[in-house]
């Protein structure tokens, strides 16, 4: 049986993307997002769990989650998780979840401060937009 990996987040933008290109010229483009879920412990007192995602876009994907996302935004993004193990400057084993991004949806009106766009105005509603799928023309701001 073939195996499978894909993720699903609806979450914050931690931190305003960040664009860089490759030797290539290939665009990439980084930034955090968080879930949080409100949790009841033993004693009935609720806590709220936030889990963070590193996430990177690669070609138009990149320049787009660049031009319209910002620190704060609400959305939505599909990808391949991995989980990276590294140490930190005091010799501490850290562990970040990292998502290679393959589908990406603006949540929100063209009201909000950054113009995020809702998916219905960016593309029919039963069609996320993949990397390769989505022009320019596509964006209506």
């Amino acid at each position: 049986m073939a195996s499978f990996n894909k993720i699903t987040i609806v979450g914050y933008l931690g931190r305003d993307p960040e664009l860089r290109y490759t030797p290539q010229g290939t665009p990439v483009c980084d930034f955090s997002i968080a879930t949080t879920e409100r949790r009841k412990d033993k004693s009935g007192e609720f806590h709220d769990q936030t889990t963070w995602f590193r996430v990177s876009f690669w070609g138009k994907l990149a320049e787009i989650s660049n031009q319209y996302l910002s620190k704060g935004k609400l959305a939505y993004v599909e990808g391949k998780l991995s989980q990276r193990e590294w140490q930190d400057r005091d010799g501490n084993q850290r562990t970040s979840l990292e998502v290679n991004g393959t589908d990406l949806q603006f949540i929100g009106s063209r009201s909000d401060e950054a113009g995020g766009a809702s998916r219905s105005e960016t593309q029919p509603r039963d069609e996320p937009a993949k990397d390769g799928g989505v022009t320019e023309d596509d964006v209506p701001f």
